[in-house]
């Protein structure tokens, strides 16, 4: 059985660098030791939260329960092709390590992905996306530990339902399952994904236009633009970018006819939430030790002791403004505990 340290501090278990605590504390290393700690935290130790890397995460106070962080590590191949590859990845595997990997090996698909904080496990339940890609695009199946029974369930890509930053593993089976491990299918021929934001722009720079390439533009162009949370506290982006009908676009469309969008359909588009934001002048903005970081403002950063709460609070009077000035309600990205 694994140990569980009580009163543990998780601030470097947060990328917001939030100074809170759990009341218990464990670390998995094998999917046994996970399913012992899942099976004694039945009794005695209150509500139980899994948390990997923290990347995603606000913790508003101290956590009254188990908090349980599975660390499992490996990657195997389980089926090649002339033209693609299948690879098996454990959910304590550090994420742009596995994107570095693969790019190295010209398996394509995951580089628009590059330079995202967090593990492996995280992935599917956030469906994490960038540049024009989603995890979703690579995932063929997801496995995952049932916490009641301590079974392991393998989900196929439609059963993990994957919407924008979404899954069934966000929704439905929040808190029943625990993320095992992720099966990718890439490319051994890949085809680039350059038509989102400047990245076609950046790559008219280079003679060779491959997947190395793309990864180092990106990783280039979000050191730009996104702090570094070994330097500021931070979750990536606060918000989720909202989706609205093609109505409700164009009625704001009209009052700001140079606002950014992206046609996701005939009838539904994208609006940048860090660019409401900045519109409702709350870029660069700070209060405190919490603020919105001064390069893109869809990011909320704690400056150095700031509280969960205090971080908390700033996003609250954020999405208050937005709403009162575009008419439209933000959702958080960020999970809030």
């Amino acid at each position: 059985m694994p140990n569980i340290k009580q009163n543990y501090s998780l601030k470097s278990h947060n990328t917001f660098n939030i100074a809170a605590k759990t009341k218990y504390f464990v670390e998995c290393n094998s999917i046994e030791e996970l399913q012992q700690a899942v099976k004694q935290s039945e009794t005695g130790f209150g509500p139980r939260l899994i948390v990997g890397s923290g990347s995603n995460i606000l913790f508003k106070d101290d956590y009254n329960g188990l908090i349980i962080h599975p660390n499992i590590k490996g990657k195997k191949l389980l089926k090649e092709t002339h033209s693609s590859i299948q690879i098996k990845v454990s959910c304590g595997e550090n994420w742009d390590d596995f994107v570095e990997y693969c790019v190295e090996n010209s398996y394509g698909g995951l580089e628009n992905l590059s330079w995202i904080p967090g593990k492996v496990g995280a992935v599917p339940i956030q469906n994490i996306g960038a540049y024009g890609v989603e995890a979703k695009d690579c995932i063929i199946e997801v496995e995952a530990l049932n916490i009641t029974s301590g079974e392991i369930k393998t989900f196929t890509k439609d059963e993990c339902e994957f919407g924008y930053r979404n899954s069934i593993f966000k929704n439905e089976y929040r808190s029943k399952y625990i993320i095992l491990a992720v099966t990718f299918e890439l490319s051994k021929n890949p085809s680039l994904t350059t038509n989102y934001g400047a990245i076609q722009k950046h790559l008219n720079n280079y003679p060779k236009k491959n997947i190395k390439t793309v990864r180092k533009i990106i990783i280039n162009i979000r050191k730009e633009k996104l702090p570094d949370p070994n330097e500021i506290g931070n979750a990536g982006s606060f918000f989720k970018n909202p989706i609205v009908n093609r109505v409700k676009f164009e009625n704001i469309y009209d009052n700001f006819p140079a606002m950014p969008y992206y046609e996701l359909s005939q009838d539904t588009v994208k609006i940048p939430a860090g660019w409401m934001i900045e519109k409702c002048g709350w870029k660069g903005k700070r209060i405190g030790n919490a603020g919105v970081y001064n390069k893109q403002a869809l990011i909320l950063v704690n400056y150095g002791n700031a509280t969960g709460q205090e971080i908390y609070d700033l996003s609250q009077q954020i999405k208050a403004d937005v709403k009162k000035q575009f008419g439209i309600t933000l959702e958080e990205e960020v999970n809030i505990i």
